[in-house]
């Protein structure tokens, strides 16, 4: 999904003087003065089609999710360092990464956007285990609001028991949760959202894909620490000069390529 979006320079003049903080009569006098320009950013945001499943905020490295309910959906934190490893998780691929650019035309009368949605490798995700302790159930019907393939639905008593093969004497409720596991994907949707606790899932999450990396010229490093400092996983270190990065560790984020002040690092998108 490609956008494109414009806005005159005119009305952000506007803006800029409605914002002023030294709001006086001279700022009437003020007026933008404008040069070639041009930007690159990326956004990260969480569709409305969520899931609640949580997986995203237990796997950000950076604490950068709020967590959700079944009211509300994560939110991403100002902290978040775009690594991607939310997008690569995301059960049902609702998170999305856009490049932004952000560029003032010839005619120095607009600014021009462009936005365009990134593509990133998926993690292998897959239900191995899961179960209901019924006796504790409470029936409220919660962990069947969310679930991407229908896999849970709440089923009449008999039906469970018949599914089973087993009685269930203990139960009062006539309505309890079943799931179809033949359809679970190991989301965890219905685990995260239930109020009693009484669902159990085990799961394999594969590794996270590398679709980054990042290079290091050491010719060009000033050995100023600025990287070292700024790592949010502590996968940077620097020593007698020369900086080494612990692959492992790093989590391919865009904070030490950002802050470097003359550019020996990069991080550059791998095929795959």
């Amino acid at each position: 999904m490609e956008m494109k979006l414009k806005k005159k320079l005119e009305n952000l003049q506007n803006e800029a003087i409605l914002k002023s903080s030294d709001f006086d009569e001279d700022i009437e006098d003020f007026k933008l003065k404008t040069d070639d320009f041009e930007a690159n950013d990326k956004f990260i945001s969480i569709s409305s089609l969520c899931i609640r499943c949580n997986l995203c905020v237990e796997e950000c490295p950076v604490n950068a999710i709020t967590s959700s309910t079944s009211r509300k959906i994560p939110q991403i934190k100002d902290n978040c360092v775009k690594c991607e490893i939310c997008l690569q998780t995301c059960p049902i691929t609702c998170i999305y990464l856009m490049e932004a650019t952000s560029v003032i035309n010839e005619e120095h009368e607009y600014v021009e956007y462009f936005l365009k949605d990134k593509k990133v490798p998926h993690r292998i995700l897959r239900m191995e285990k899961i179960d209901i302790n019924r006796e504790k159930c409470v029936s409220c019907g919660t962990c069947t609001k969310f679930c991407p393939t229908k896999a849970i639905s709440l089923k009449d008593k008999s039906i469970i028991e018949a599914a089973h093969n087993k009685t269930y004497p203990n139960l009062k409720n006539k309505e309890y949760p079943y799931i179809k596991k033949s359809l679970c994907i190991g989301c965890g949707s219905c685990t995260n959202l239930c109020p009693q606790g009484v669902i159990n899932l085990q799961r394999t999450l594969g590794p996270i894909i590398e679709s980054k990396v990042l290079t290091i010229a050491q010719d060009v490093c000033v050995g100023c620490g600025v990287c070292e400092e700024n790592c949010p996983v502590e996968a940077i270190e620097l020593s007698n000069g020369i900086v080494s990065l612990d692959n492992d560790t790093c989590i391919k984020c865009n904070v030490c390529s950002k802050k470097c002040p003359v550019n020996a690092l990069s991080l550059l998108d791998k095929d795959y």
